[in-house]
């Protein structure tokens, strides 16, 4: 209904944020400044939206209506008036209705809920294969920087692995758009784990790029 839909800033970006992840954003345009300041002083989150391909405004034919509320986490300034801001994104909203009669553009959205996860045979089955492959593909990266692991640290709950996995794995906006828009937990971590098996694979080839370590330092403790 929509006395319950929450007011929220709206950033549309070429790339899709997902719950529990980290971004470095760098703001040129004069709105989008607005809105991190005004987000600064009122101690408020905003929202990221995907931009439909081809698309460089935000009305609702313009973007994907799923979109992640992120926390501004730090701020700096340059002497140009451009802002590089730290965020992390926290939960799922949709876009119901949309409101740029203002200096950037605010959503009335509603929460998106993720089902409950049952304990079943299934759910740990996918919770064990997931983090087998999650740990091995972290460490294979690593090597690749010659470095060695000795332990990573991955997420308890099952919702909060399954997006920072889809966080750490490359493949096309199109597919973490409905990654993030998928509200059944093991649906998503059965999708991510034929990825992680080929990225895993990928490593041993010339071809795949390595992450920075650094990227993924708060998930383990490298030798």
């Amino acid at each position: 209904m929509a006395e319950h839909w929450e007011k929220l800033p709206l950033f549309p970006m070429g790339l899709v944020l997902f719950p529990y992840a980290s971004l470095q954003i760098h703001v040129v345009e004069a709105k989008y400044k607005s809105l991190i300041r005004h987000c600064v002083s009122m101690d408020q989150p905003f929202g990221i939206v995907l931009l439909k391909p081809g698309s460089s405004a935000v009305g609702l034919e313009e973007t994907y209506l799923v979109g992640t509320v992120a926390r501004v986490m730090s701020v700096q300034s340059f002497d140009d008036g451009n802002l590089q801001v730290s965020a992390k994104g926290e939960r799922r909203f949709r876009v119901r209705k949309l409101d740029e009669s203002g200096d950037f553009p605010i959503g009335l959205v509603e929460a998106v809920v993720e089902l409950e996860v049952e304990n079943s045979p299934r759910a740990h089955a996918l919770s064990v294969k997931t983090r087998e492959f999650t740990e091995a593909y972290i460490a294979s990266q690593f090597s690749l920087a010659a470095y060695k692991v000795s332990m990573v640290r991955l997420p308890q709950d099952m919702v909060a692995l399954s997006f920072l996995v889809a966080n750490l794995l490359r493949f096309e906006n199109i597919e973490k758009q409905r990654l993030l828009e998928t509200t059944d937990t093991l649906d998503r971590l059965a999708e991510l784990i034929p990825i992680l098996e080929r990225q895993l694979l990928e490593t041993t080839s010339t071809r795949c790029a390595s992450l920075d370590p650094a990227a993924l330092a708060h998930w383990l403790h490298p030798n």
